[in-house]
């Protein structure tokens, strides 16, 4: 038998399942994982991406070609309508995500329900990782 929290938890993500905003993130997500292309075209980016933050983390310099190349994939990235959605849904989901970490984070902190006052500013508690400090 589920204790009450559990039981909670689980009315909250059948809740959050049934938001419309919820619904539409997760079509535009699917629509994205069908399409090979924009699939292609995000992978490309990312690699491209990482590639030239780690050539800055190793303190070598960025080549004036490779920051084209990297801006010209990425551009075309943002201008295919899937990738976009896709790009749009996966920053709602995180801000979605946020907002829920912070408000159980800071009733965990509080020992009560937090007030639009103690969710304004600051961070969602210690180790959040959302460096609002």
């Amino acid at each position: 038998m589920p204790n009450k929290i559990e039981e909670k938890t689980r009315e909250l993500c059948e809740t959050i399942i049934e938001q419309p905003e919820m619904i539409s993130i997760r079509k535009r997500i699917d629509t994205f994982m069908a399409d090979a292309k924009a699939r292609g075209q995000y992978e490309t980016v990312m690699s491209k991406g990482q590639a030239l933050q780690e050539k800055q983390a190793q303190s070598q310099p960025l080549e004036g070609a490779e920051i084209a190349d990297f801006e010209k994939h990425r551009d075309a990235l943002l201008k295919n309508s899937v990738a976009r959605g896709f790009l749009d849904a996966q920053e709602e989901l995180h801000e979605l995500q946020h907002s829920i970490q912070r408000h159980i984070s800071k009733t965990l902190e509080l020992g009560r329900l937090p007030t639009p006052d103690d969710l304004d500013g600051g961070s969602c508690g210690h180790g959040c990782g959302c460096h609002h400090h």
